[in-house]
Order: structure tokens, then sequence, then C-alpha cells
């Protein structure tokens, strides 16, 4: 499997091109769907066609869901020989959770002079969303964050 058939954003591209050594976002969302938190640790044990297989397989209804968190956690035993890690469903961005922007992006895009109108929160896809939360309160990634803006149109 290449990864020309994975969803993935430009400022994702450096490190999903280069045998997808990074989690990239649209694997990141399927975590929160499916509750399971992923280490970069267990990421990186894993084959580079298991990474791809977890950014394309589906995850959307309950029992793509459910299919999406055996795999994971059965790769993950596999691989490391431990227990996947739960993730707290209050730590969990669901599209519920993204109808409205968190408090943590507010205040992100305030302390580095940005805004996005409810409008514009409104126009972007639900992984778009997730990836200006994620970006925002990651520190690490906060360098991406204002290319994510500039990508998803936000930026004048």
């Amino acid at each position: 499997m290449t990864t020309t058939a994975i969803e993935y954003f430009a400022f994702e591209e450096d490190f999903v091109e280069d045998n997808v050594r990074c989690i990239p976002m649209i694997v990141r969302y399927k975590l929160d769907a499916c509750l399971v938190k992923l280490k970069l640790a267990e990421w990186s044990r894993m084959t580079v066609e298991e990474r791809s297989l977890l950014a394309v397989l589906p995850c959307e209804t309950a029992m793509e869901i459910e299919e999406y968190r055996n795999f994971l956690c059965d790769i993950i035993h596999l691989r490391t020989g431990q227990h996947a890690t739960p993730l707290s469903p209050a730590a969990a961005y669901t599209p519920a959770r993204l109808q409205h922007m968190p408090a943590s992006l507010c205040e992100t895009l305030d302390q580095q002079r940005y805004t996005v109108s409810s409008e514009q929160w409104h126009r972007l896809s639900v992984l778009q969303r997730f990836a200006l939360v994620k970006l925002s309160t990651s520190t690490h990634e906060q360098k991406n964050f204002p290319h994510a803006l500039r990508e998803f149109n936000l930026l004048q």
C-alpha cells in the first residue's frame, strides 16, 4: 500500500511520505473515535503497511469503530507485547465535541493573534477542525498551526 491512498494535509507531507514515520491526523482522529491512546514508540514498531492500514481503514459507524479498535489493539499487542492504553472519553475530540471551537483553540488563536469566525469554523470538515484543535494544544506541533490555518484558507 502506498501513502498516496492516505488522506493527509499538506502540513503533514514531510513525515507522511517518509514511511509514515509520524502519526497522521487521520489516524489520530480515528484513535479518538475508538478511545485508544497510541504512543509514538508503539507506532514506530508497526510496519509501514500496518500504519497505512490504520490511516485508510473506515472508522465511522459503531461497527467500524469496534473493528478498528480491535485491529489496533491486536497490532499494538503483537508489536510490543503490551495492551493498548485506553483514552478517556473526556480527552477525545469527537464530531460532537467539535461542533463548537474548544476554549483551548480560542486561547491559542488569541495568543497568536489569529481569528476564526464561527462561520469559518462550521465550513471546515470535522478532520480539519480536529487538526486545528490538536495542533493548538500540542506544544511541539504549534509550528504547524499557522500552516494549517493557511492550508484551510483561514488567513487573510
